[in-house]
């Protein structure tokens, strides 16, 4: 009698799991086709902290991490200061320091910005295309419990744009691999 019970118990629960997944406040965080990854992970070619040097702007920067921090800023000391930094993170921190000399623009071109860093290091470092390009048509998540504009944030509510460049970038190396096959 108990044995049953309980397994009428779960199936009740399952039963409401179901229905709670319809009208659900958040959404379902075991979205099992979604591959979530992280921007700091240094061993992932998908994070920006990956340390793969490539040339934008008439300079090598160590990784996406440094140009994106680096780009905020309109002046050229500040740049070189970001792009000099011994680690991603360092470059990260630097970035976040408010200074006068922050570009007008940023919030306008902050999208562009980290989208040429990573389609430019995956026409760099081909395997990080090959990496970007295994992913199929998998939706890709910055698994970020904090950031609700490059990542999912803590309720999966956020705006994903991370995600959203990697897709975008995927994209743009699919159809340049159609174009040529060779």
């Amino acid at each position: 009698m108990v044995r049953t019970l309980a397994f009428v118990w779960l199936d009740a629960m399952h039963l409401l799991n179901r229905q709670m997944d319809t009208m659900a406040l958040f959404p379902s965080d075991n979205d099992e086709h979604s591959l979530f990854t992280s921007r700091e992970d240094v061993d992932s070619p998908l994070g920006t902290f990956a340390p793969y040097a490539f040339d934008l702007e008439g300079k090598t920067w160590p990784t996406v991490e440094h140009y994106f921090q680096g780009m905020k800023f309109g002046d050229s000391p500040r740049q070189e200061q970001v792009r000099q930094a011994e680690s991603p993170r360092q470059a990260r921190k630097l970035g976040r320091k408010r200074h006068k000399s922050f570009r007008r623009d940023w919030k306008q071109v902050r999208e562009t910005v980290m989208t040429r860093a990573v389609y430019v290091r995956c026409r760099t470092h081909p395997d990080f295309a090959n990496a970007l390009l295994a992913t199929g048509d998998q939706p890709i998540v910055e698994n970020s419990n904090y950031d609700y504009f490059w990542g999912c944030g803590r309720d999966r509510r956020g705006e994903n744009t991370y995600g959203k460049v990697l897709m975008n970038v995927r994209d743009k190396l699919r159809e340049e691999r159609a174009a040529d096959p060779a």
